[in-house]
């Protein structure tokens, strides 16, 4: 049957597409369902590649529809993916070869390139500045769209509270380190226990999980509605769309929580005893230093959205343009281990090039909290730093910050694939 003609790795596939009554097995009619359905969705892509609207596919058709999707390929590339299906010779694909070729192969065909290589939110490093996640029209009537960013809020709590301790860390560090004291990670751990026990090491992490919800509803919603704003009638941007379209979703995310940014800074920063919670901190800081404390190290913040979203993105496009030069011969499914490599790579550099005005946002939110020390503004902050530290100074706790994306990478991938299968989200 299936497993004669096909490899079984895609009989597996065809099978957990096909099964609805979930047990295991695909008979006669599920297998009759998935055709009809899985012909319609071929129908519809079909008729998206074929741009002339002449009842054929050419290669500079392929090409164009990659492009549009954000995926570059060279003319040659293009003619390998018009043989593997062209029965005829003609260098050019009719319906029938199309749908006699992608039948059953369920997620090799063109249009699935760009969901293998959506930038998910299972890359979740504790900063929250990345671009958000699109959805296809299916997933969102389908209400998939909200499945996936269920498991991703909880495996983005569950990376953050399994990292808590060097996100902790790394706050210290920024506020606390210098020259003169030269507070390193063995050093900075030892105070924290000294202070206030195991315990302390968690100090922030609350709010920390806290703010993920809103923030991913808010950013998701802007996104969208830019999307719209912007006149894009296609599912998937292109990469400068994106980054317009992810950098003002994240300022209106950003803006909307920032208060709760402020709180968890100051309730890391807290020694043993000063407040009984997040309410009591909060309360603190009104009666104390009015509502502006809540919007210190706003200009910075959003500043940083710039470079980070930028960056990332555009180190995640060459990375996965690279790979697809080199390595897309049979399908442009990348794997898991070359997603998680491309994407913590590019978060990494984004996080890179944003690192200092992440610094003096954290140290503008935490200026109140240093007895004695001066209120400056963002450039005055800058200027302070680079004469008394230099340069360095701008990177004080880069390495507990780079420590914890490799775990939390790692962790949120793990806890968000169980929680897809738990939801019943289809992989792809």
């Amino acid at each position: 049957t299936l497993e004669q003609t096909r490899p079984r790795w895609l009989v597996v596939k065809i099978v957990k597409a096909g099964d609805k009554d979930l047990d295991g097995q695909l008979d006669f009619e599920e297998f009759v369902h998935y055709l009809r359905d899985h012909e319609k969705k071929l129908r519809l892509v079909f008729k998206s590649l074929d741009k002339k609207n002449d009842g054929r596919i050419d290669k500079q058709e392929i090409m164009q529809s990659l492009r549009d999707l954000g995926v570059n390929i060279s003319e040659q590339q293009a003619e390998k993916i018009l043989k593997s299906m062209d029965k005829n010779g003609t260098m050019t694909i009719d319906w029938n070869e199309w749908r006699d070729y992608h039948l059953l192969h369920p997620a090799n065909n063109i249009p699935e390139i760009i969901l293998h290589w959506k930038h998910s939110t299972i890359f979740d490093v504790g900063e929250s500045l990345m671009v958000p996640d699109e959805f296809t029209a299916e997933e969102k009537k389908t209400g998939m769209w909200w499945r996936h960013l269920v498991a991703g809020g909880a495996a983005g709590a569950v990376s953050r509270t399994c990292t808590a301790p060097l996100d902790r860390l790394k706050v210290l560090m920024q506020v606390h380190a210098s020259r003169t004291n030269s507070m390193c990670i063995a050093g900075g751990f030892n105070h924290m226990i000294r202070e206030g026990g195991m315990r302390s090491l968690w100090r922030g992490n609350g709010m920390n999980v806290i703010k993920i919800a809103p923030e991913s509803a808010i950013k998701f919603m802007a996104y969208e509605q830019i999307k719209r704003l912007i006149g894009s009638n296609q599912e998937t941007l292109g990469i400068l769309e994106r980054f317009v379209a992810g950098s003002l979703a994240g300022a209106i995310a950003q803006s909307s929580i920032y208060p709760m940014e402020v709180l968890k800074t100051r309730l890391a920063l807290r020694k043993t005893g000063q407040f009984s919670g997040i309410a009591d901190c909060a309360k603190h800081i009104f009666r104390k230093e009015g509502m502006t404390a809540f919007y210190k190290g706003y200009i910075p913040n959003l500043i940083g959205i710039i470079p980070y979203a930028g960056i990332d993105l555009a180190v995640y496009e060459t990375l996965k343009n690279s790979w697809l030069q080199r390595y897309a011969t049979d399908s442009a499914d990348p794997g898991v281990f070359v997603l998680l490599a491309c994407g913590t790579t590019s978060s990494t550099c984004g996080q890179l090039a944003s690192y200092p005005l992440a610094l003096v946002r954290t140290r503008m939110q935490a200026q109140a909290t240093i007895e004695g020390g001066p209120q400056m503004t963002m450039s005055g902050l800058f200027k302070h730093i680079v004469k008394t530290e230099g340069a360095f100074g701008l990177y004080r706790g880069l390495a507990p910050n780079f420590m914890k994306v490799i775990p939390a990478v790692s962790i949120s991938y793990v806890v968000y694939e169980n929680l897809k299968m738990s939801l019943g989200v289809v992989s792809r």
